[in-house]
């Protein structure tokens, strides 16, 4: 027809969207590491965020027995950051999209432990994968009967600003003070201490979902490495060491609660010191995107 334009001409030979979905997700599917259809409803869930830990310095510190708590759970999985900073990364996770292994080349190789069911990704579940309605894992869990837990650590958890209330706002039950911020030398133990009060509290036959920002790591943590006076890469890692002594007693603590619990451990993102002339994160560096994850059960 005259004066059609050229992309209308085109439009009935485009794929539907649920089409394209199946060609983007058609493949075999790996096998999965674990079956999250038998931990939902079963065991409490912690997922526990060391933000900003780089995968180099928690390799380094794993391989030199540093992080003896951490190395009990089986070695770090090198991954690629769902994000280059806390707010997208969490955006990302808390709708069920985890650091993923970083040889990946397509998102049929991705194994999902959240599947989110309202995305419309592709019409079958994938095999392993909790499939969640609502649009967080924690809507989700809740909705299965899940209480659902967050321990803040960076401002982006700090309910007293009207963006430090959005990702709080996603739990039934949302902490933060202070004294859990990232220039408290002591912030891990003091998250810790809490949550092993509220634990006391905690009605025993009730399944928990605990979501733990450690923040410890991120800047500034030059006060974790007698001496220094500015962050870097030897006090990032003097960080994680002090974080480590500190997870042992939740963990202990809550074995002791209800035997066993599974518990996916990550960084957000990784971060900078110098590398290429780049500091911190938020911007784009291999050392931002790789990350350390694992996943284990405490028993």
């Amino acid at each position: 027809m005259k004066g059609m334009n050229h992309m209308e001409g085109m439009e009935h030979k485009q794929p539907k969207d649920g089409l394209l979905c199946q060609a983007v997700f058609r493949g075999t599917q790996k096998s999965v590491s674990i079956d999250m259809n038998q931990v939902t409803g079963n065991k409490d869930i912690l997922f526990i965020c060391l933000d900003a830990l780089r995968y180099d310095a928690a390799v380094q510190e794993e391989a030199a027995g540093s992080t003896p708590v951490l190395n009990r759970y089986g070695p770090w999985e090198k991954c690629q950051a769902p994000g280059s900073f806390t707010y997208p990364s969490h955006h990302a996770m808390f709708a069920g999209f985890l650091p993923c292994r970083h040889d990946v080349k397509n998102m049929a190789e991705r194994e999902l432990l959240f599947y989110p069911t309202a995305i419309g990704l592709r019409r079958k579940v994938p095999k392993g994968a909790y499939a969640f309605s609502g649009s967080t894992i924690m809507e989700g869990l809740a909705k299965d009967g899940y209480d659902t837990w967050c321990v803040g650590g960076v401002s982006f958890f700090d309910n007293r600003s009207d963006i430090g209330r959005v990702f709080p706002g996603y739990f039934l039950k949302s902490y933060w003070s202070p004294a859990f911020g990232c220039t408290v030398r002591e912030s891990t133990k003091n998250q810790v201490d809490f949550i092993l009060k509220k634990m006391e509290e905690a009605d025993k036959l009730k399944r928990i979902f605990l979501y733990l920002n450690v923040d410890a790591i991120h800047y500034p943590n030059y006060f974790y490495l007698e001496g220094a006076s500015h962050d870097s890469l030897m006090s990032h890692a003097a960080a994680l060491r002090y974080a480590d002594t500190q997870l042992g007693r939740l963990f202990d603590a809550w074995k002791e609660r209800r035997g066993d619990a599974f518990v996916i451990c990550c960084s957000d993102h990784g971060t900078c010191y110098g590398e290429d002339g780049c500091q911190f994160h938020g911007i784009d560096h291999p050392m931002v995107h790789t990350v350390p994850y694992k996943h284990f059960f405490l028993a």
